[in-house]
């Protein structure tokens, strides 16, 4: 009992010599767990754009981005000889 009393003053606890390389070989180990985890899904992902660009070609589907860069576009050039500030969308 009086080691855990000890330790819960603050006392210096005994330290694991190979505590440190431990610790540092289990950090690694997340380290990769979690690189390996993002390059699944970031294969995941773009076997899913596949198959959406695949939609998109077939029905004639614009991305939102495409669709907002042509909006803006329009808007650019229909405001060309406009002396007021563009409607509002």
């Amino acid at each position: 009992a009086t080691k855990d009393m000890g330790k819960m003053l603050g006392d210096k606890e005994e330290k694991d010599p190979d505590a440190e390389k431990k610790e540092e070989e289990r950090q690694e180990a997340l380290r990769q767990q979690e690189e390996e985890r993002k390059a699944k899904y970031a294969k995941m992902e773009a076997e899913r754009e596949s198959i959406r660009q695949g939609i998109r070609d077939k029905y004639g589907i614009k991305k939102k981005e495409e669709k907002e860069a042509e909006a803006q576009a329009a808007m650019e050039q229909a405001s060309e000889g406009s002396l007021t500030r563009p409607k509002k969308a």
